[in-house]
């Protein structure tokens, strides 16, 4: 993973691609009828490929998405946003017949964001969009928003990390999942090729059935996966790769809106892997971009440039407790 390889990409980001539907924060939910003000409503892309791809390029990565849009306004706004952030689009592809996925973001003050999703033409991608040419032209592969494609099935992600394992490019898993599915029996047949897998506390639980971060980690390792994050929040994060055990604590910055927060974190996790970094300097990359998203509407507006990343990172350092390797 040489920082001099002529290769197209640091990065391919593939999976779910969406329009979002943003409320600036309001001081409580609707009654049944009822009118509540907010100060905005905005459009952004959004989506695991595409906040990603946005969000390594806004450090200065050479980054492709690929993924699927409908035939309309949303899919055109989406493609048009991502090229103007410096992301290659090339490889997106327009379904007819469908609309572009969208989510409408809920925000109300003091709590979690709540989200109301249509999965639309990302409901096509079935992984085959990602050809072994695709794969041997990047220094990393990420797959986001597994679990929430219906045609991308466990095996059909296995075949995109085998061919990337065979080619020596490094993979990384982030999942979605709905309240409809489980999503065990899938990840399973994925995970023995992911080199490192990005899912939240709340996937976790759903997906283990147990609360615990560093015993949802184990699991996720015994089933196949390399290295395991597990984003806690504000609380922070666990890592578990091989013997090495950690646990972070999370920056301080002012909240205003959580979506995105765990895409950024992989995107700067990502970088750290990139520049062939310790897994603890990845994991602290990875907090420091979360962090920076947290603080705008949207989920890639707050995100910072390298001097910002770089000067943040000089004036506060994340702490990590080392238990074990």
């Amino acid at each position: 993973m040489s920082e001099s390889s002529p290769l197209k990409f640091d990065c391919l980001c593939a999976g779910i691609m969406v329009a979002d539907h943003i409320c600036a924060p309001i001081s409580r939910l609707p009654q049944a009828g009822e009118l509540i003000m907010t100060d905005r409503l905005s459009l952004t892309s959004g989506g695991c490929a595409s906040n990603v791809a946005v969000d390594l390029a806004r450090v200065g990565r050479r980054v492709g998405v690929i993924g699927r849009v409908g035939q309309d306004v949303f899919g055109e706004f989406v493609s048009r946003e991502l090229s103007q952030a410096g992301v290659d689009t090339t490889h997106v592809l327009e379904t007819p017949g469908v609309d572009t996925s969208g989510t409408l973001i809920v925000n109300v003050r003091g709590e979690d964001r709540r989200f109301i999703h249509a999965v639309g033409a990302n409901a096509s991608f079935d992984g085959h969009e990602v050809t072994p040419e695709l794969i041997r032209n990047t220094k990393m592969l990420y797959l986001g928003g597994f679990c929430l494609m219906p045609s991308l099935t466990g095996e059909s992600a296995a075949r995109m990390f085998r061919i990337a394992r065979e080619a020596g490019v490094p993979t990384v898993l982030d999942v979605v999942i709905s309240d409809s599915q489980s999503g065990w029996e899938q990840l399973t047949a994925v995970l023995p090729f992911t080199d490192v897998f990005l899912p939240n506390s709340d996937e976790a639980l759903h997906l283990t059935g147990v609360t615990d971060p560093f015993e949802q980690a184990d699991r996720f390792c015994a089933a196949g996966a390399k290295t395991v994050v597990i984003t806690c929040g504000r609380t922070g994060a666990v890592l578990v790769s091989g013997e090495q055990r950690l646990r972070s604590g999370a920056f301080a910055v002012e909240f205003i809106d959580g979506t995105g927060s765990g895409d950024a974190f992989a995107a700067g996790f990502i970088h750290g892997l990139l520049q062939q970094k310790p897994l603890r300097d990845c994991l602290e990359i990875g907090s420091a971009l979360g962090a920076s998203c947290v603080r705008h509407a949207g989920a890639t507006a707050g995100v910072f440039n390298p001097p910002e990343l770089e000067a943040f990172l000089q004036q506060q350092r994340l702490p990590v407790e080392v238990l074990g390797g």
